[in-house]
């Protein structure tokens, strides 16, 4: 819901970061892998019982989420390979999260892991397809224009579940509370999507 203004808001920051990473040479792929490695390992610490720590290494792999497309577009170096890294990677380390919170406390927190990871998959699977029907279709996002592919929006996007999960690790003892919650959310958005799928594609072929 937010991811527009955050874009708007971060990028003369994000596109001076990928300037010096050019000057060093540095590939989007790089910055893939390393910001995946970083989102992992912060829910290994959270796993171990470290959330508040894990923080830094949580948001220092959203900013190399948000470095690597930049370094590619700024480069002339985009590719269908660093696209599908991209999305695929992102989409481990948003279900590696709430993994962590489980292993932390199985008998407090594992049946709220369960059904965020349940809502994850709704807006997962929900945004893919829509973004597969789009680009047979050749729809172009005009909200997005520099994503790889058809972006569609919702209640909870990227600034959001960022922002739940750093409220996980500031207050881990609610986590079954918080993740209820973004879960019904989530639940909100696959319906979005769903009625924008089924409204854009009915009467296409």
């Amino acid at each position: 819901m937010f991811d527009r203004q955050l874009l708007s808001i971060t990028k003369p920051v994000v596109e001076a970061a990928a300037k010096l990473a050019l000057r060093y040479e540095v590939k989007p792929d790089q910055i893939t892998l390393t910001g995946f490695g970083l989102g992992l390992f912060s829910a290994f610490i959270i796993a171990v019982g470290f959330p508040a720590l894990a923080l830094i290494f949580l948001i220092a792999s959203r900013l190399c989420d948000g470095l690597d497309g930049a370094v590619a577009r700024l480069s002339n170096n985009q590719t269908h390979r660093g696209a599908f890294l991209d999305i695929a990677l992102d989409f481990i380390f948003y279900a590696s999260i709430p993994l962590g919170f489980a292993i932390l406390n199985p008998t407090h927190n594992a049946l709220s892991a369960a059904v965020l990871l349940f809502a994850f998959v709704g807006t997962g699977t929900s945004f893919l397809a829509y973004a597969i029907m789009a680009e047979k279709q050749g729809l172009r996002s005009t909200t997005y224009p520099t994503k790889s592919i058809y972006y569609l929006g919702g209640l909870t996007e990227g600034a959001e579940t960022l922002a739940a999960f750093i409220a996980m690790c500031l207050w881990p003892a609610w986590f079954p509370s918080i993740a209820s919650i973004y879960a019904a959310l989530c639940a909100v958005t696959t319906a979005m999507r769903i009625y924008a799928g089924w409204e854009t594609f009915g009467t296409r072929s």
